[in-house]
């Protein structure tokens, strides 16, 4: 028999109770784990969820430079000038001035490395890129010209102190620039651009001086040499040893801009013009012994059109001229835009005097974060 039936009524009614408040106990109990068990999957869904958005967040020092980047058009005698724009006006101006037959484009991936530290203006030159480009029969394609459009361009966004980035054609348009106003310039930045016949090997310059001489006779072979995809694609690859590191869309992209039409009478009067330089060469040179502007030459020895005696005799111009020698080509930043931008920051800085630092987040926001750099 089993103790229960033992019990009297009145003890067998008190532990059914207590068999009840055990049971209602255990209820309780069961719901508050069930429930503690849902919230616990909810937070950690929700954690989850904030540690995968914070995985692709921006870390905390790294600029966000990118995002001050915009691209305007400004009307300059009748001509719709483009220009890429970058970091936050009152910081030192970077004035970024391309070579042939390229663009403002080429300077893509350097601003971003740049523009937590500067304000970077690159305008495209009547003639390229999206600037207007009208037929040389209603535009005159010289550097004389071309210098005058980029010197009114720069007075109209009030320019009034700019260090300079001169590559190929930059170059003559640059120091055209430096002669007129020497005291605007700040500083400048060659890579690969010449101002002595140093740099113009004789091998290698023998086809234009031959077109410059008589241009009714090899005007069609040098145009042709001008527009050829595989005349695009040396000019940037030269004779590097590393032609894999060079992205097939740059010759790509520059074979298209040669074949729209007007294009390549527009650059065959220009490079006939080249010649000018050469007569300003001697002005040019005057202009760096006299003032003697604080200089870093960056040059891609595997270059196909310049050669690199141009390097010291920059040297000899500007005694204390910084000078860095890249693997790479005539448009070293094709190849080596990392490397540039670390040899230009301490340049810059040193020669700037730049406040470290100057802003990091888009112009639009105005925001003064700080940043290591």
């Amino acid at each position: 028999m089993t103790p229960l039936l033992l019990l009297d009524p009145a003890s067998i009614r008190r532990s059914r109770f207590a068999l009840g408040k055990a049971n209602l106990f255990k209820r309780t109990i069961g719901k508050m784990i069930s429930w503690l068990a849902r919230s616990t999957a909810r937070v950690s869904i929700a954690f989850l969820m904030m540690a995968g958005f914070n995985a692709t967040a921006r870390p905390a020092n790294v600029p966000v430079t990118h995002a001050t980047t915009t691209y305007k058009y400004l009307d300059i005698d009748g001509l719709k000038i483009f220009y890429r724009e970058a970091g936050l006006a009152s910081a030192p101006t970077i004035l970024l001035l391309h070579g042939l037959p390229s663009s403002s484009r080429m300077f893509d991936a350097l601003i971003p490395l740049l523009a937590d530290r500067y304000h970077l203006i690159a305008p495209d030159y009547p003639g390229f890129g999206h600037s207007d480009a009208p037929s040389p029969d209603k535009f005159s394609y010289t550097f004389e010209n071309i210098a005058n459009v980029i010197d009114k361009f720069t007075q109209a966004l009030n320019l009034n102190k700019y260090a300079l980035y001169l590559n190929d054609y930059g170059g003559p348009i640059g120091f055209r620039l430096a002669v007129a106003h020497p005291e605007r310039v700040t500083a400048i930045v060659v890579q690969n651009a010449v101002a002595h016949n140093d740099g113009l090997e004789e091998k290698r310059w023998a086809g234009p001086r031959a077109f410059w001489a008589d241009r009714a006779k090899y005007e069609d072979q040098f145009r042709q040499r001008l527009t050829a995809l595989q005349g695009a694609k040396a000019r940037h690859i030269g004779n590097s040893p590393h032609p894999e590191r060079y992205n097939p869309d740059l010759w790509d992209d520059e074979f298209a801009y040669l074949s729209k039409p007007g294009i390549a009478e527009i650059q065959v009067a220009l490079f006939y013009d080249y010649q000018s330089n050469l007569a300003a060469y001697p002005a040019w040179q005057d202009y760096l012994r006299t003032h003697k502007p604080p200089m870093l030459v960056i040059w891609g020895k595997y270059d196909p059109a310049f050669a690199l005696p141009e390097v010291d005799a920059y040297k000899r111009d500007v005694p204390g001229t910084e000078v860095h020698v890249l693997e790479a080509g005539h448009f070293a930043m094709d190849e080596a835009v990392d490397d540039i931008a670390a040899f230009m920051r301490p340049f810059l800085a040193k020669t700037l005097r730049t406040k470290p630092p100057i802003s990091t987040q888009p112009a639009s926001k105005q925001s003064m974060s700080k940043q290591p750099g």
